[in-house]
């Protein structure tokens, strides 16, 4: 059965449709669909979908019940449950038609197995423009087609093999009217739906946090600065070391990635000679911060470290001085309790009868025992 005999029912556009709002960003937003399709053999196939907001993937396609799996609580954006079964009916005969047309055609298109397609496609908004569709196909990781207007056309340098593919496709009227539709009229509605279900979650603003540090050497009289910012939503952000109103020429920025709190994170580093890094500054711009840019000197670190050095030499001689004093006041203290104990055990040695006489003689010596002279001059220590 040719896929150009499923025909998508078709979704009208809402008349009561503002279409999409929009972006606080300054980069447009896209809605796409990726599908890669992994051909082993004539007889073995797998296919992977999965849908994205920008760079947040939003839909997935489960093989094993061949229905679309919504991730986010908004995916379904405001489309009626009809038209999402609609959507999903016709994903489950493109998907069983795809594998089926391209094995039949494997030999005449010149595929060598094992082999890989991949399709990008969907459309995209600008604030105050009209929306963009595109769909891009590559074969083992190299650009192939495109479908651009109302037919498919091959990729620059994609040779005769992807102007053949491109001719038979072209034949397909029913298949290119579904596409154009499904990009022109589907995809441009459905982004504005989800664009408005999850406005609160897609418009957080999370200010970043950010701090520098000293990275490993990168050589004799060198310094490797690094600035670390992390904790921000959206993604696009603005990370630079300066020195005046210059930008350091050399700054070296880590791919973003992601926190488990779905905010981001990335650090940009510089590599200086060590008299060179005085004055030295990481600015930080992001729209979480309205206009206001986050500044970090890398001087202000410096004194940071300083300070925490002669910090922790403070603390640690307090320790020590508190060590010995416990030891010197536990010392004495058992001391004490010695001599205590000899007295007590002295006068105890006498007889009943001669208690009253025993205790005038103790009372009389009072100033003379040297034990009891050690005795006050400890408690005049201790008090």
């Amino acid at each position: 059965m040719d896929i150009a005999d499923h025909k998508l029912i078709h979704i009208p556009p809402d008349p009561q449709d503002p279409g999409p709002p929009h972006s606080p960003a300054e980069e447009p937003l896209d809605f796409h669909l990726l599908q890669i399709s992994s051909f082993v053999n004539h007889s073995w196939a797998d296919i992977e979908g999965s849908g994205w907001l920008g760079e947040l993937q939003t839909h997935g396609w489960d093989k094993t019940l061949s229905t679309i799996r919504f991730l986010r609580p908004w995916s379904q954006g405001n489309f009626s449950k009809k038209e999402l079964k609609n959507l999903q009916t016709f994903f489950q005969f493109y998907f069983h038609g795809f594998i089926r047309e391209v094995q039949v055609f494997a030999s005449q298109f010149q595929f060598e197995y094992p082999f890989e397609l991949q399709i990008l496609s969907g459309c995209r908004i600008r604030a105050g423009e009209t929306s963009e569709s595109f769909l891009k196909g590559a074969y083992k990781g190299t650009d192939f087609l495109s479908f651009q207007g109302s037919s498919w056309q091959p990729s620059p340098g994609a040779g005769s093999r992807a102007q053949n593919v491109c001719g038979v496709l072209n034949n397909y009227r029913d298949v290119k009217e579904i596409v154009q539709s499904l990009l022109s009229v589907t995809c441009p509605r459905f982004l504005a739906s989800i664009l408005e279900a999850g406005k609160i979650e897609l418009e957080r603003q999370v200010k970043p946090e950010v701090w520098v540090s000293k990275g490993p050497s990168p050589g004799p009289g060198r310094l490797m600065l690094v600035c670390h910012v992390s904790g921000f939503h959206p993604k696009p952000v603005s990370v630079m070391w300066m020195r005046g109103d210059q930008e350091q020429p050399g700054t070296w920025q880590s791919g973003i990635l992601p926190n488990a709190d779905e905010t981001w994170y990335l650090r940009v580093t510089l590599d200086v000679a060590i008299g060179e890094a005085t004055g030295l500054y990481c600015r930080v711009k992001h729209s979480s911060l309205g206009g206001h840019d986050i500044i970090i000197h890398w001087d202000g670190y410096y004194m940071l470290q300083m300070l925490n050095y002669l910090t922790f030499v403070v603390i640690l001689g307090s320790l020590i001085v508190l060590v010995f004093w416990f030891k010197e006041r536990n010392s004495n203290e058992n001391t004490l309790t010695s001599h205590v104990s000899h007295l007590a055990k002295g006068a105890n040695t006498q007889g009943p009868r001669n208690s009253g006489n025993q205790l005038c003689s103790a009372q009389e010596s009072w100033g003379k025992n040297r034990f009891l002279k050690k005795w006050k001059a400890i408690l005049n220590q201790l008090y």
